[in-house]
């Protein structure tokens, strides 16, 4: 008796592979970037922003402590943004501006994210006395005026940019550790972590590996605002003469020294830092916008 062979199906091809995480990651970035001028516009903003912050001196037009006797021109072909009343370029001091605003801004919301992700984390996850001594810390920073906080730090400790970069990471702290805890509480009995934590994982292992990667993605929502707002608390200090000390080029030390000519009509000493300070609070909110479509897990699919 003959046995017949089954044929074996003929391999017309190589298996197709599915796309890596960090290929559908590019692919909705560049859909997002393609559907949403606005998004593509604060991207170029922020790369711009990014160059002006580590090539400021190379490519400032003048020194921006460099003074003359050319004081309050207009803006001109040999001065864009003109002059101020010490005769030094506008448009180098807003340029190197760039560097010390942004580091304020990026050093205090780093140091913020970090703590207020731990602590938040930890707080949702344990609950009990952890939770309890957690929200009556935010309670206690929320209780003031987050500005007027900032103001009383830097006014007691000393109006240094590291004082600064630290009152502004006291003030952002709330965002983070509320918006960590109410993440990680939700999360904290889902399938997944009851599965980690039967196959005994310790509880930091569970929070680094399981819990935190997945609340990573609307955090940096949050990152991107609150990047916006640190640079706004920064200015505002150095407005009223609790922030970077002059003659460091800064945006809000530039827009307080121009303040004191609108009325008698050099309007560019104040304008130009004004307008940088203004794109750049708006490149970060649309950033955020940004974010929310490139993350959104349905943008994804």
């Amino acid at each position: 008796m003959t046995h017949e062979s089954t044929p074996l199906p003929r391999r017309v091809g190589a298996p197709q592979r599915a796309p890596s995480s960090l290929a559908q990651f590019a692919a909705n970035l560049a859909h997002v970037l393609r559907t949403n001028l606005l998004t593509a516009f604060a991207a170029l903003i922020f790369l711009l922003m990014i160059l002006a912050a580590l090539l400021g001196p190379q490519i400032a037009p003048y020194d921006p402590l460099a003074t003359s006797a050319n004081t309050l021109n207009p803006p001109s072909w040999s001065h864009w943004f003109g002059t101020d009343h010490l005769g030094r370029d506008v448009l180098s001091r807003v340029i190197v501006a760039t560097r010390i605003d942004l580091g304020i801004a990026v050093s205090a919301v780093a140091i913020s994210f970090v703590i207020g992700l731990t602590l938040g984390a930890c707080a949702g996850y344990f609950g009990g006395w952890t939770d309890r001594l957690t929200g009556r810390f935010v309670d206690t920073i929320m209780a003031f005026p987050l500005f007027v906080l900032a103001m009383a730090i830097v006014a007691a400790l000393g109006n240094t940019v590291w004082n600064i970069v630290l009152a502004t990471a006291i003030i952002n702290l709330p965002f983070y550790i509320r918006f960590a805890r109410a993440e990680v509480n939700i999360r904290r009995d889902a399938g997944y972590v009851e599965a980690a934590r039967l196959g005994g994982n310790s509880a930091p292992r569970i929070l680094a590996v399981h819990i935190i990667p997945n609340i990573l993605p609307p955090m940096m929502v949050q990152v991107s605002l609150n990047l916006g707002w640190a640079i706004l608390n920064a200015a505002g200090l150095s407005f009223i003469g609790l922030g970077v000390r002059p003659p460091t080029p800064e945006w809000g030390i530039m827009v307080s020294e121009g303040a004191n000519y609108i009325f008698s009509g050099e309007w560019w000493v104040f304008f130009f830092p004004g307008a940088a300070l203004v794109l750049a609070v708006f490149c970060f909110n649309l950033l955020g916008d940004g974010l929310r479509d490139i993350l959104d897990p349905k943008g994804r699919t």
